[in-house]
């Protein structure tokens, strides 16, 4: 009988290969992407991934472009970089020398 994959979970498969730095990462990927979201529509925690980037909530049947590993849509992930960036002042200028 195989051992037990608990701790390692789906990045077990790699055994002592490669590093553990990249399977904790394989394995946080893998989770992302198996697991179920919550669909932008109905708001039904329902959304599979069909293929690389496209996503498919079962509940309402609406099919959505997102990143590969998870469902937050590309334009809302570009929207809050842009107003992470817009939020960051510009650093005063000095006037001590006056």
């Amino acid at each position: 009988m195989s051992k037990s994959t608990k701790k390692v979970g789906s990045s077990g498969r790699f055994g002592t290969r490669y590093g553990v730095v990249v399977r904790s990462r394989v394995r946080d990927i893998d989770r992302m992407r198996k697991g179920t979201h919550e669909c932008p529509t109905c708001h039904h925690t329902s959304v599979k991934r069909v293929s690389s980037g496209i996503w498919q909530c079962r509940s309402c049947e609406s099919k959505f472009a997102a990143s590969a590993y998870s469902p937050i849509p590309k334009k809302a992930t570009a929207m809050m970089f842009a107003s992470k960036t817009a939020n960051v002042e510009a650093p005063e200028a000095s006037t001590q020398g006056e």
